[in-house]
């Protein structure tokens, strides 16, 4: 998620170009979303802990509120990218670098939109959050489904990569559709009963699975690359953790579907979705676990070799948020205490990388840094 990766900006036609308005934005990718999708992450996690601390749901509340803030900012800085930069916005779709962080907008759009639900609607209350998040939703599931299949479409017939280019930043784009099938549970008894419920029930399972075999087809690609030539560059390594991106949020889908059927399905269905919850959850959850040490290793080897800071640090922080949204919910199913411990020593960890990104971030942006054109 690191704004250096972009490079389009430097061919001879941009660099003999003439001043642009609004030239802050020049360089402002779609890699900018995660950083509200990490933000939002936390106060949707927070709120869903198996634990509660007093003023810990005001405390989401606020985080989901600069979340929102945030996107509404970053939305805006978008769109005056497009207008003002249109052959920089077209050089971010055409390089493989950069593309699949559009992927990034609308989890962010349903991140937000989640949290409006969850926590958000002790503000605004329940009609105007769940008009906001229907909103959100249908714009994020919307955008989604499209990058899902224009990124991977991009990637065969017109940017050039070779496997040593595989990074988890691949996953992206596939892993969107899983977003809308974890926090669209959270719309469903605001429906009608009977046909709409269980309509909007199978159409975020048939969108869990187009993101689980999108993600099973890159995984291999992602580890070969590993495997064949060896760890990423230090700036890319943090986006290891985007892996558990859809390991956690997959966790989370199954298990918030789950707690939906029984009012959206009739049996037999809505107790075999329950027992998939834990039949699916578990071992995906103890694979996020390996592949958590795997990339918390090889942190520590970037770090130790120099790594310094880059809008990459953003990919700690929302995976490692669905897997406590996970561990939360598997916790709620099978009762398991070990299941809350976990969460809650994930979103430790959430909060300890997300106060490191976001002070970074800052840093970055008050300095101009984050903002000036890749070297």
């Amino acid at each position: 998620m690191a704004t250096t990766l972009v490079r389009s900006d430097t061919t001879p036609e941009t660099a003999a170009a003439p001043a642009h308005k609004a030239p802050a934005l020049r360089h402002l990718g779609p890699n900018w979303y995660a950083s509200v999708m990490g933000t939002a992450i936390i106060a949707n996690a927070g709120a869903t802990l198996p634990y509660q601390l007093p003023g810990q749901r005001v405390a989401c509340l606020i985080l989901w509120a600069l979340s929102a803030a945030a996107l509404a900012v970053l939305l805006t800085a978008r769109a005056g990218h497009w207008l003002h930069h249109r052959d920089q916005a077209r050089a971010h779709l055409l390089d493989p670098a950069v593309a699949p962080f559009y992927g990034c907008l609308a989890m962010a759009l349903l991140a937000v939109g989640g949290g409006t639900m969850i926590v958000g609607k002790d503000l605004i209350g329940v009609l105007a959050a769940v008009a906001a998040d229907a909103v959100l939703f249908t714009a994020g599931t919307a955008i989604g489904l499209l990058m899902a299949v224009v990124v991977p479409y991009l990637m065969v017939v017109r940017h050039k990569v070779t496997p040593g280019q595989a990074t988890p930043v691949w996953l992206l784009p596939v892993v969107a559709p899983m977003v809308s099938a974890a926090v669209g549970p959270l719309l469903i008894p605001h429906l009608p009963s009977g046909q709409p419920r269980e309509a909007m029930l199978l159409a975020c399972y048939a969108m869990f699975g187009i993101s689980l075999l999108a993600t099973l087809l890159m995984l291999p690609l992602i580890f070969g690359r590993l495997i064949m030539h060896g760890p990423l560059p230090l700036a890319l390594t943090p986006t290891l953790f985007l892996v558990l991106g859809p390991l956690g949020q997959s966790t989370t889908a199954v298990n918030q579907l789950a707690d939906v059927a029984p009012q959206s399905i009739a049996a037999p269905y809505a107790g075999a979705f329950g027992a998939f919850a834990v039949v699916y959850g578990v071992p995906v959850m103890g694979f996020a676990l390996l592949w958590l040490a795997l990339a918390v290793a090889m942190l520590v080897r970037a770090a130790r070799g120099g790594m310094g800071f880059a809008m990459t640090w953003w990919a700690l922080t929302f995976p490692i948020g669905t897997c406590v949204t996970g561990a939360a919910g598997l916790a709620h199913h099978t009762g398991l205490t070990a299941f809350a411990w976990l969460a809650a020593a994930l979103f430790l960890a959430l909060l300890t990388a997300w106060v490191l990104a976001a002070t970074h971030t800052l840093r970055g942006l008050f300095s101009g840094r984050l903002l000036a054109a890749p070297r």
